[in-house]
């Protein structure tokens, strides 16, 4: 009984995290600390960092 109180209420907490994914994402990434912490941590990665520098510093297209 009582592992499957805990495999509900683990269920519920991802079921309610799901369906208030954003409102969490902007609740974290609202404290300047986490947000400067995951931006500095995603462009450490090399693929993701060229990709968007070649993103915002490409020429524009010609109409």
């Amino acid at each position: 009984m009582r592992t499957f109180t805990s495999i509900f209420m683990i269920g519920l907490a991802g079921f309610l995290a799901f369906k208030n994914r954003y409102r969490l994402i902007n609740i974290i990434l609202g404290k300047g600390f986490i947000r400067k912490l995951l931006v500095g941590s995603v462009l450490s990665i090399p693929g993701v960092r060229d990709k968007m520098m070649q993103t915002f510093f490409s020429r524009p297209a010609q109409w």
